[in-house]
C-alpha cells in the first residue's frame, strides 16, 4: 500500500492528489519517458495551472513532497471556514470545465479533461460530507503526517532552517485547528469508532520526549551543512529544541488529553460508514470513488469477495495436500502462525530477507518490463513510534527533487507477527515490480500534465500492488510451496477486504465478525488482522480498491493476449498499463484495447514488408 498523503480537507478526501504545470520553484523532473506528442488546449491548460497552483497554496505539505518550496515555512489552514472556501473553488473549477467544448480537444486533452473532473469531481462531492471533522485513520493522521515532513524540504541554508523552525512553531495553531474539527464530529456524531482509537495512542504518545534533542523533529539539526559558522550552528540548534519543547511537545501532550479525555469518551460507538449522518450515500460515494467505478455498488462488491473467497480457498487448500500436512485448514493456519522456522528474532534479518528478495526481484526486471525508471528505492524499517498500530509494510515515495528515494517500509515491531512466508509477496507489492515501480515511472513520464503524476487512483495503484504479486510467480520469487501459500494468503486478505469492507461499512457487521473472516481465511498473524481490520474501520472503502484492479488488469492481460496470440510482448502490455500514470480503469481499458490496436497494426504491416 502506498503511504497516504494527509492534506487540508481531511483524511478520506486527501487521497485526492491534483497537480498540473509547476511553478517556477518546483525542480525540473529527469524522465526517460515521454507521452506521445498532442496539441493542447491553452484555457483547459490554464485551468490546470490554477486549481495547481490552488492546491499548493491549500497544502504545504504537499507542495514540500512536490518540490515546491514556496509554502516551506507554513503548514495547512484546516479551518471550517477555509474548507468551506476550498469547496466553493473546486465548484467554480468544475463550472468552468463544463463549459469547455469537449469534443473540439485532441485525444489526449480529453483524456485530461476526463481525469481532472474525476479528480475534483469527487474531491468536492465527499468534501460535501465535511470529513475533515476525522483527520485521523488508525494508522496515520495530521499529527503523523508532520513528523517527517523534514523529508521534503532542503537544508542547505540558514533560510530553510528558518523555514522548518517556523513549521514548527505553527504546529501548536494546526493541532488546535483539528482538534476543534474533532470536537465539532463529537458534537455531530461525526467521529471514528470507539472500538479502534486505543490503538491510536502510541502514534501520539510516541512524540512526547523530555529531550528535544531525542525527538524525530530534531533530525534535521543533527547535522547541518559544513558552511554554516559556529554561532548559526549554535544559534539554530538552539532554536530548534527550543520549538520541539515549547511548542510541539506540548502541541501532543495537548493532542493526547483531548484524545484521552474527549475523544474516546464522545466518540461514536456504532462501526460502519453507514451509522453516520447521510452514511449510505456517503459510504456508496466512497465505493464510487475508490474503485473508480461509477456503476459501483458495495451489494455486488460484497458478492464479489464471497466468490474470490471461494476461489482461492481451493488453491489454499491444494498447497496443504501438496506438502503433506496432516490437519484441517485451520489447523495449518495455526502451524504457520506458531512454528519458529517461520519467523526471525532479529529486525535487521527481517531487513536483510526483505532487501534479498528485493534485489532477486531487480534481476528480472528487464524480462518484464521495457521500461524501468531511473529512481531507486531502499528498504526502511517502519518507524518506532509508529509501528505497534501500523501496516506491515508500506511504500514511501520520494519527495519531488528531495534527496533520498523510494522507501519500502517493512514493519519490524513484533517480529513474531512477521513470517517469512508472505515476505516475497509483501516485496513484490510495495517495492518492484509494484508501488515504486509504478510510481517511479509515473514521476518521469514527461508530455503530460503534472497532475497525472500527482494524481492516485487507488483502483489503479493498488490493483497493480496486487498484480504484482502474482506476477511473481512468473518471476520465480517464491521459492517453497510455503512462499507460494503466504502469496495466496495476501491475495485472499484482498479478497476478504471486499467481503468485510462492505460487510461493516453498509451491511452491519461487528469488529469482532470482521476479524473472525479474515482469521479464519488467510495466514495472517492475529496482531495483523487486527490491526488490519482497524484500518477498514478507519478508511472505508479503500480497502475496495486493490481486488477491483488487479481483476481489471488481468482480465485486460488475457485479453490482449487472447487477440494478439503470438504477437503479445509481457514487456510492451506492461508498458501500455503504467506509462500513462494512474488512471481510472474505464480509461485503463481505453488505453488497453488502443495498445492491442497498435500492436496488431504493427505486425501485420512488419508481415507486409
Amino acid at each position: 500500500m502506498l503511504q497516504p498523503q494527509l492534506s487540508a480537507i481531511g483524511i478520506l478526501v486527501s487521497v485526492l492528489l491534483l497537480s498540473c504545470a509547476p511553478p517556477d520553484s518546483q525542480q525540473p523532473r529527469s524522465s526517460n519517458v515521454t507521452a506521445p506528442a498532442d496539441a493542447m488546449s491553452p484555457a483547459l491548460h490554464a485551468l490546470f495551472e490554477e486549481e495547481w497552483r490552488s492546491r499548493l497554496a491549500r497544502d504545504p505539505l504537499f507542495a514540500s513532497n512536490q518540490g515546491v518550496t514556496d509554502y516551506n515555512d507554513r503548514l495547512p489552514d484546516v479551518s471550517p471556514a477555509t474548507q468551506q472556501r476550498h469547496l466553493d473553488e473546486d465548484r467554480s473549477f468544475l463550472e468552468r470545465l463544463a463549459g469547455m467544448d469537449r469534443a473540439a480537444l485532441s485525444a489526449g486533452d480529453r483524456t485530461n479533461y476526463e481525469l481532472f473532473e474525476f479528480v475534483v469531481g469527487h474531491r468536492a462531492a465527499l468534501a460535501e460530507y465535511r470529513p475533515y471533522r476525522i483527520p485521523i485513520l488508525s494508522d496515520a493522521g495530521f499529527h503523523m503526517s508532520v513528523q517527517r515532513m523534514y523529508e521534503s524540504m532542503p537544508f542547505r541554508t540558514v533560510d530553510d532552517y528558518e523555514r522548518y523552525l517556523s513549521r514548527l512553531r505553527a504546529i501548536d495553531g494546526y493541532f488546535e485547528q483539528n482538534i476543534a474539527n474533532m470536537r465539532d464530529g463529537i458534537a455531530t456524531g461525526f467521529t471514528q469508532p470507539r472500538a479502534i482509537l486505543e490503538g491510536i495512542l502510541p502514534s501520539i504518545s510516541g512524540a512526547i520526549v523530555e529531550d528535544p534533542q531525542e525527538s524525530t523533529f530534531y533530525t534535521p539539526f543533527r547535522s547541518l551543512p559544513e558552511h554554516f559558522d559556529d554561532a548559526a550552528v549554535e544559534r539554530l540548534r538552539d532554536a530548534g529544541s527550543r520549538a520541539i519543547a515549547g511548542t510541539v511537545v506540548p502541541a501532543y501532550r495537548q493532542f493526547l488529553t483531548f484524545f484521552t479525555d474527549e475523544y474516546i469518551p464522545g466518540a461514536r460507538e456504532t462501526l460502519g460508514a453507514s451509522s453516520l449522518e447521510d452514511g449510505g450515500a456517503y459510504y456508496e460515494d466512497l465505493t464510487r470513488f475508490f474503485t473508480t467505478r461509477e456503476d459501483a455498488t458495495p451489494d455486488a462488491i460484497h458478492d464479489l469477495g464471497l466468490s474470490e473467497v471461494a476461489r482461492i480457498r481451493a488453491e489454499m487448500e491444494d498447497i496443504i495436500r501438496q506438502v503433506e500436512f496432516n490437519g484441517t485448514f485451520a489447523d495449518f493456519i495455526e502451524y504457520l502462525r506458531a512454528d519458529p522456522q517461520f519467523y526471525v528474532d532479529d529486525p535487521r534479518q527481517l531487513l536483510k530477507e526483505a532487501s534479498y528478495i528485493a534485489k532477486k526481484i531487480d534481476g528480472q526486471m528487464p524480462a518484464f518490463f521495457r521500461t524501468l525508471p531511473r529512481m531507486p528505492y531502499g528498504v526502511q524499517p517502519v518507524p518506532d513510534e509508529i509501528a505497534p498500530n501500523y501496516t506491515t509494510g508500506r511504500y514511501w515515495g520520494a519527495p519531488t527533487g528531495g534527496r533520498r528515494g523510494g522507501y519500502y517500509m517493512v514493519n519490524t515491531y513484533a517480529l513474531d507477527k512477521r513470517p517469512l512466508y508472505t515476505l516475497a509477496a509483501l516485496t513484490a507489492h510495495e517495492g518492484v515490480p509494484g508501488h515504486h515501480h509504478q510510481n517511479a515511472l509515473r514521476d518521469e513520464i514527461e508530455g503530460i500534465p503534472d497532475f497525472r503524476r500527482a494524481f492516485y487512483p487507488h483502483a489503479f495503484g493498488e490493483g497493480w500492488g496486487l498484480y504484482s504479486e502474482k506476477l511473481g510467480i512468473e518471476m520465480d520469487i517464491y521459492e517453497t510451496p510455503y512462499d507460494h501459500f503466504g502469496r495466496l494468503s495476501y491475495e485472499m486478505w484482498r479478497a476478504v477486504r471486499l467481503v468485510v469492507d462492505t460487510g461493516i461499512h453498509y451491511q452491519g457487521w461487528s469488529r469482532e465478525q470482521a476479524q473472525d473472516f479474515l482469521a479464519d481465511n488467510s495466514a495472517l498473524s492475529l496482531h495483523n488482522v487486527r490491526t488490519e481490520i482497524d484500518r477498514y474501520i478507519s478508511w472505508p472503502g479503500q480497502a475496495l480498491a486493490y481486488k477491483i484492479g488487479e481483476l481489471t488488469i488481468l482480465e485486460l492481460r488475457d485479453r490482449a493476449e487472447r487477440e494478439l496470440g503470438e504477437r503479445f510482448d509481457i514487456r510492451d502490455f506492461h508498458d501500455a498499463v503504467l506509462l500513462s500514470g494512474g488512471v481510472p480503469l474505464d480509461i485503463l481499458e481505453r488505453e488497453i484495447e488502443r495498445y492491442i490496436e497498435r500492436a496488431g497494426a504493427a505486425q501485420e504491416a512488419a508481415d507486409q514488408r
